[in-house]
């Protein structure tokens, strides 16, 4: 078997065989047969979450076919489709989804799978877009579940524990244009006011100083300009990359240039490199109203994270009622952190980084680098063991488990 890679190329993942059925059919088969597979999507998840000793399946040789029921509102699309094309796809039919993550390169199962977000206090992640899904579970069995199902809300932002999703029922809306403003040097005491102001709103900040260094700011097009000056900060007079000496052409149009949600939600193109393109990424979920005193504490760490930072963005996200999503039940401030692809030097920070940001019960992004114990994981989740008994149900055999896996829900 050829090697396989995440993306990042900090995984190389340790699977026996690798597939590409072109049916459900086909897939439900190979599921039945094995006693360890999972999924990999686009591979952007930067830990051991998409790794298997045994099959590894991608998706994307099933039917691509996307179906949109302009009755019902909804898109139901392959698992395996990228954000970025669909959106597309969605536009030019007169619809739109609320919002998208910072790079549209993802795949829509596994962003959904690991509660993947944009920004925006009124937003929720992409998966509380999620209206259905179909999957195949540990027998082979082909299973479709809805809003009104039972278990909807765990089987959503499922880590890919509980089968292979193979599509997706999305709600949409009709498409509307936004605009993006960059602004520089945001002081700290204006960050609240910062986080709510538009429709999708990123400060970003290199932990050099208490200010943020860019503010992305993505308002609907009909609102009016921000005033000169605002809240203290000073406009860009030009286009930005939120990682410094990065070309800012990978990046979608800036200085308030109306254009369509997904060419201005994502804060990369889609036909570019995403952030660096040679990194580690973290990211913590924390109560809003902790807001303040979280980074009050992360600023005592501030001089070991800056050395091996590349870029660190604050985000707000709505809650949810997914039992597995990092937005279950509080909104929440998302503290992201881009580090240098430097595993030896990077794990340390993380851990105290995490040692900093414990007494605000953070939940660690599913998808990204993290040192957390499982047992302080499982303590911010309160339907915890209601999804580790539903596991234990449609998983006896452990099969979809993963390296990830196997320490947050032992067997």
């Amino acid at each position: 078997m050829p090697t396989h890679r995440n993306w990042a190329g900090n995984i190389q993942y340790s699977a026996r065989a690798y597939h590409r059925p072109t049916t459900v059919a086909e897939l439900a088969t190979l599921v039945a047969g094995s006693d360890r597979i999972r999924a990999v999507g686009s591979g952007h998840s930067f830990n051991p979450l998409g790794d298997t000793t045994g099959d590894l399946v991608t998706l994307a040789g099933l039917p691509a076919d996307v179906r949109l029921d302009e009755e019902r509102r909804t898109v139901d699309v392959p698992a395996a489709m990228r954000y970025g094309d669909l959106a597309s796809w969605l536009h030019e039919r007169g619809y739109g989804l609320a919002n998208l993550a910072s790079l549209p390169h993802i795949s829509v199962a596994g962003a959904i799978a690991t509660g993947t977000h944009g920004s925006g206090e009124r937003n929720g992640n992409l998966a509380t877009a999620v209206a259905g899904l179909e999957l195949v579970t540990a027998t082979g069995e082909l299973r479709t579940v809805h809003r009104d199902s039972d278990d909807f809300a765990a089987m959503v932002v499922s880590l890919g524990a509980l089968g292979i999703v193979t599509r997706v029922t999305l709600d949409v809306l009709p498409t509307f244009d936004l605009r993006q403003y960059v602004h520089l040097d945001l002081p700290r005491a204006a960050l609240d006011e910062a986080l709510g102001s538009a429709y999708s709103v990123s400060v970003f900040t290199d932990w050099r100083s208490t200010r943020g260094t860019q503010v992305w700011r993505k308002q609907l097009a009909p609102a009016p300009a921000p005033p000169a000056g605002w809240l203290g900060t000073t406009a860009a007079d030009r286009p930005w990359h939120p990682v410094p000496g990065m070309p800012t052409a990978n990046c979608t149009e800036q200085l308030g240039v109306p254009g369509p949600w997904h060419e201005r939600l994502p804060h990369f193109r889609l036909g570019f490199t995403p952030s660096s393109g040679d990194e580690l990424q973290s990211e913590y979920h924390l109560p809003r109203a902790d807001a303040a005193d979280a980074l009050a504490a992360l600023d005592e760490v501030a001089p070991l994270i800056a050395p091996v930072l590349q870029i660190s963005e604050l985000r707000t996200i709505a809650a949810d009622d997914l039992w597995l999503s990092p937005q279950y039940h509080r909104d929440s401030l998302a503290i992201h952190f881009t580090w240098i692809a430097d595993t030896a030097r990077v794990l340390p920070v993380v851990a105290e980084v995490e040692q900093a940001l414990a007494p605000f019960a953070p939940r660690p992004h599913w998808g990204k680098v993290f040192t957390t114990a499982p047992e302080a994981i499982a303590a911010t989740y309160p339907r915890w063991s209601d999804f580790a008994t539903l596991l234990h149900h449609l998983d006896p055999t452990a099969k979809f488990h993963t390296p990830a896996l196997n320490p947050l829900f032992p067997r």
